[in-house]
């Protein structure tokens, strides 16, 4: 075999690695972006097709590397969590009140990383992008608050949830990573029990107190 069959082989070969890499990456990257956006890119898929929803997205992504979103520091990461735990706590006495903190809390936190409010419908569009994967517990918890004061406290515990889903997401990556693993956030209480205290990252009943009442972990 001349030296010039075997060179044109190599630089075959050689383009075949690099092309079968480059599909790799771009593969990778795609599920990445999908897992981000969760249900949304599914919904986006079904309404206008998977080609256009993928352009959707990156349209989305583009818009959102524009604002600039920025990471807390760790000392507005701690202040929020601590407000959170005062919003989780009020749910004990006033659950109405409670997810109308929380909800207020994501959107002071959307505010804090870079994000634009004013229009909640482009808020919307924007968090999809690296927080899909919460924006259907989002909006149930939104429409939950709307009507907190005739919701059942069931339907305000799920909004709670919800809301602290999307809230952790927010303070704890840049991203869109979601929580650090191993890590959970306060509970909510399944039931409204006499009275309960958060210890650490559970809802605990008071020493003398009955135990019956269990917290539920979603």
């Amino acid at each position: 075999m001349s030296a010039g069959v075997i060179i044109l082989i190599v630089v075959i070969l050689v383009i075949v690695a690099v092309g079968a890499a480059v599909a790799s990456t771009r593969m990778r990257r795609s599920a990445a972006e999908r897992s981000l956006v969760g249900p949304e890119y599914d919904r986006l898929a079904d309404e206008i097709g998977p080609r256009r929803a993928k352009a959707e997205i990156e349209k989305r992504r583009r818009r959102v590397d524009e604002l600039g979103i920025k990471s807390l520091t760790a000392e507005r990461r701690s202040a929020y969590v601590g407000q959170w735990e005062a919003a989780q706590e009020q749910f004990i006495d006033s659950p109405a009140r409670a997810v109308s903190a929380a909800g207020a809390l994501i959107t002071a936190v959307a505010v804090d990383r870079g994000y634009e409010v004013t229009d909640h419908n482009q808020l919307m569009t924007d968090l999809s992008v690296f927080h899909g994967r919460h924006l259907d517990g989002y909006r149930s918890a939104r429409a939950a608050t709307a009507r907190a004061e005739q919701a059942t406290t069931e339907a305000l515990r799920r909004a709670m949830l919800s809301y602290r889903q999307l809230f952790f997401d927010l303070i704890e990556s840049s991203d869109g990573a979601g929580l650090a693993p191993g890590r959970e956030p306060d509970m909510v209480p399944a039931q409204r029990p006499r009275k309960q205290v958060t210890q650490g990252r559970y809802w605990k009943p008071r020493p003398q107190e009955s135990t019956d009442v269990a917290s539920t972990r979603p």
